[in-house]
């Protein structure tokens, strides 16, 4: 029996990783990409090479006409609703407040929030005609609980996915659908390296496992969550961030 996956921004560093391990636990996957054909192109060969089907599609999240095309288009190809949604997709702006542009504002919403919204809407309507239940993923962040200056609107759309997740789940769990978020603390990208070449050096020492993160960390509680392992799981939030927005700020070294 076909399963399918459906995963936003599936080109992404950290979405990448959530597509190949979706397809080794045995899932079709359709993944949207924002103008990345090449990157769309070889992530399909990844995954037929693991012996699955993926499709892609250039699908803006945060856009109505385009993310039903996405779906109607994933259905189309699987010949079934999905049993999984990951909603991967998400954008930041590094500002203060005073300086943050109302079109900065509104860019991050959109992609953040109304995203979210729209493809958690489109798939849990589909399973719903199904009939079969499923897991929706949602991709949060330190800052669902913590504020991260100079990221005032990712951290407002962050907390907003966090309690997104908990109504989402509240209202779907009737019909078997399980709703859960993960958290990351400090992942190790392009995109993070890019924006602080000492990155893994800065944060490492302030993480109690003395790392930061990978995508790849990310990839096992997905699939926890997604599992049967974790069915009476819903409306949660996993932190995988080594621990470091679990701790207080404490002026004592802490040491082994």
């Amino acid at each position: 029996m076909t399963q399918l996956a459906l995963v936003t921004a599936g080109t992404s560093a950290i979405g990448r990783h959530l597509v190949t391990a979706l397809a080794c636990a045995g899932y079709d996957v359709a993944f949207s990409h924002i103008s990345a054909a090449t990157e769309a192109t070889d992530l399909i060969c990844r995954v037929q090479s693991l012996g699955r089907r993926a499709m892609a599609r250039q699908s803006d999240a945060g856009d109505e006409a385009q993310v039903a095309s996405f779906h109607a288009d994933a259905a189309h190809w699987a010949g079934c609703a999905p049993s999984v949604m990951v909603n991967n997709a998400g954008i930041q702006t590094w500002s203060s407040l005073l300086d943050l542009s109302v079109e900065q504002w509104d860019r991050v919403m959109a992609t953040n929030l109304r995203g979210l919204f729209l493809n958690t809407k489109a798939a849990a309507k589909a399973m719903i005609a199904a009939g079969h239940g499923g897991n929706i993923i949602t991709l949060g962040s330190g800052c669902n609980k913590l504020a991260f200056p100079r990221l005032v609107d990712y951290t407002t759309s962050k907390g907003g996915i966090e309690q997104f997740t908990k109504v989402a789940a509240s209202e779907l769990g009737p019909y078997g659908i399980r709703v859960n978020c993960i958290a990351p603390g400090a992942i190790e990208t392009d995109r993070t390296k890019a924006e602080a070449p000492d990155y893994a050096a800065t944060w490492s020492p302030v993480t109690p496992l003395r790392r930061i993160g990978t995508p790849q960390d990310l990839s096992g509680p997905m699939l926890f969550l997604i599992s049967d392992a974790a069915s009476f799981v819903t409306g949660q939030t996993i932190w995988v961030d080594g621990g470091v927005f679990s701790q207080a700020p404490w002026p004592y070294p802490v040491t082994p």
